[in-house]
């Protein structure tokens, strides 16, 4: 079993390292500075070995230098469709491709619409996926390089995994994208119950995140465009999913 440990830096991301006991390797995940990671690295006798980048954006990218220079071997794995923009990139991969931890390999998805070449990492048999900006509890990342097409097209990729699946997205956003969700499915009683779950987590100062892709499938509205609530909502009963995902999309973008 990989270890995960989740490192909250900035205002709202979440950096993440993963261990493979067996090899010791040891990945982060996004890195945006670098005195956190190596702080939890040292506190656990962690040499750093690889980073996994999901996307080009500096509060995922940020430490990816320093850390390089500080740890000798490491190597750098990112989108291929974003090569020029990964700082210190050693491995280029797309969807098809594997990285490898050790003995143990993540499936890399190309999941495009947050930006051009965004992709995720899912380890299935530790059942986590490691989406960046793409999927967050609730919400989905903003369109900036990509189209509403594209974004549910990647989304729809994520809803084939098994629901068990644990998601390590990178922002702690969950309390904002819930009172947004609410106001376009206001009849999900799933919904309902979780944003009371995740009022208490926040009041208690404690982290929203992992979450699941079952529990995602209840309540994030990002990957419910089938819901009756949310196309009556929306004003598209029986609109095509795309279509009804872009106007979500959309009234989020003005929430």
């Amino acid at each position: 079993m990989l270890e995960i440990v989740q490192i909250p830096v900035l205002n709202d991301n979440y950096v993440y390292l993963i261990h493979e006991p067996k090899s010791g390797d040891t990945a982060v995940v996004d890195p945006a500075v670098e005195d956190e990671v190596v702080t939890e690295l040292e506190k656990r006798g962690w040499t750093l070995t690889h980073i996994l980048n999901t996307h080009h954006h500096w509060d995922h990218t940020g430490a990816n230098l320093a850390l390089k220079e500080r740890y000798y071997g490491l190597k750098i794995i990112g989108p291929a469709a974003e090569r020029e923009r990964i700082p210190g990139l050693d491995v280029a991969v797309a969807e098809g491709d594997e990285a490898h931890l050790g003995d143990v390999a993540a499936d890399v998805y190309d999941v495009p619409g947050h930006t051009s070449g965004h992709i995720a990492y899912h380890f299935k048999d530790d059942d986590a996926l490691f989406c960046g900006d793409t999927l967050f509890a609730m919400g989905c990342g903003r369109l900036f390089e990509g189209t509403p097409d594209q974004m549910w097209q990647s989304l729809s990729k994520f809803l084939k995994l098994p629901d068990d699946t644990r998601v390590y997205c990178a922002h702690e956003y969950t309390m904002a994208n819930g009172k947004f969700a609410l106001t376009v499915e206001p009849e999900n009683t799933d919904l309902k119950a979780r944003m009371a779950e995740v009022e208490k987590l926040r009041a208690a100062g404690t982290p929203t995140i992992p979450t699941t892709i079952g529990l995602e499938k209840a309540t994030n509205p990002f990957l419910r465009p089938m819901s009756e609530n949310i196309q009556e909502t929306v004003d598209m009963i029986g609109a095509p999913l795309p279509k009804v995902f872009a106007e979500v999309r959309a009234r989020k973008d003005n929430f």
